[in-house]
C-alpha cells in the first residue's frame, strides 16, 4: 500500500480564522494547527515569488516530523516564460530554499496556464531539465544568479524528487499527452474543476497528485458526502500500488479544510 496524503493548497486565508482556526489561534500558529489536523499541504507561494531559505526552514519547525509539503513551481517559468530558456529560472527557483524542506520536500506541482497548448516537443525538452532527486537538485541550484540571495544550495540526504504536471486547455486529452508523461515519470494532475478544466485520471507515474477545486463551482463549492466517498474510494484504488497526495482547492468558503478532513476521515 502507497503511503496517502490529504490536505490543501495553502493555509493563509483570513475567511478560515474563527472558522477552521479557533479563535486564539495566532497567524503565526495556523500552520502548526492545520498540521496537527492533515498530514500535508501545498506551499503555493513559492508560485508568486520566490520564497527565502528561512520561510522554508520555519515552514519544517512547525510540522510534524512525518509532515510533507508540496511546492508549486514558479509561475515566472510556467506562465512568463511559458517553459522556455528555463535553466536559470529553474536553478534559481531550486535554490530559493525549498531543499531546506529535507525529508518534509514532497512533490513539485508545475501548473500551466489555460491558453497553454499541448507542445509534445517544448514538454519533453522541460521534462529532461527537471532534478529528479535532491543531490541532482543541488547542482541545478548552485548555478542561481544574484536574484536569489540567500541561497540555499545543500541537502542532508540524497532523495528522489518527483513532479508532476497539471494542464487546463483540451489539447492536452491526447494519447500522445499521458504517454509522454509516463516516459519521463511526471504524474498527471488529476483536476477537479467544475468542468472547466479537462479531468483526466490516467496515472503515468509511481504516484498520484489530486487536486480538488470544487466540484459545482471553482474555488467555491464544497463536496458532498456522495462526492468525498467517490474520491475516497479512487484514492484507495490508486493507493493500491501508488502514493497518493490530495489537496482541496476550494477555499474561498472555508471548504477546503473541512472537506480535506471529512475526506481523510473516510481513508482512516
Amino acid at each position: 500500500m502507497g503511503e496517502i496524503r490529504i490536505g490543501t493548497s495553502g493555509w493563509v486565508y483570513p475567511p478560515w480564522r474563527g472558522v477552521f482556526y479557533p479563535k486564539g489561534v495566532t497567524q503565526k500558529r495556523e500552520l502548526a494547527y492545520l498540521s496537527e489536523q492533515l498530514n500535508s499541504v501545498e506551499i503555493n507561494g513559492s508560485f508568486y515569488a520566490l520564497q527565502r531559505p528561512s520561510s522554508y526552514q520555519n515552514w519544517s519547525s512547525q510540522t510534524p516530523d512525518d509532515f510533507v509539503f508540496a511546492v508549486k513551481g514558479s509561475r515566472f517559468i510556467t506562465h512568463m516564460k511559458r517553459l522556455r530558456d528555463g535553466d536559470e529560472l529553474l536553478a534559481n527557483f531550486l535554490a530559493s530554499g525549498l531543499l531546506a524542506l529535507g525529508p518534509k520536500l514532497g512533490p513539485i506541482l508545475w501548473q500551466l496556464p489555460p491558453n497553454f497548448q499541448f507542445d509534445p516537443e517544448l514538454l519533453g525538452t522541460f521534462f529532461t531539465h527537471l532534478p529528479r532527486s535532491t543531490t541532482h537538485a543541488v547542482e541545478i541550484a548552485k548555478r542561481h544568479d544574484h536574484r536569489v540571495d540567500p541561497a540555499f544550495t545543500t541537502t542532508d540526504a540524497d532523495r528522489p524528487l518527483r513532479h508532476a504536471l497539471e494542464i487546463r486547455h483540451p489539447s492536452f486529452v491526447t494519447p500522445e499527452f499521458t504517454e509522454l508523461l509516463t516516459k519521463h515519470q511526471i504524474a498527471l494532475v488529476i483536476a477537479d474543476a467544475a468542468g472547466k478544466y479537462p479531468l483526466m485520471e490516467e496515472v503515468t507515474a509511481d504516484f498520484v497528485y489530486i487536486r480538488l477545486h470544487g466540484h459545482d463551482e471553482l474555488y467555491v463549492s464544497g463536496y458532498t458526502d456522495e462526492g468525498l466517498d467517490m474520491w475516497a474510494a479512487k484514492i484507495r484504488t490508486w493507493s493500491a500500488a501508488h502514493d497518493v497526495y490530495c489537496y482541496f482547492d476550494n477555499d474561498a468558503k472555508v471548504m477546503a479544510p473541512r472537506d480535506a478532513l471529512a475526506l481523510r476521515a473516510r481513508l482512516e
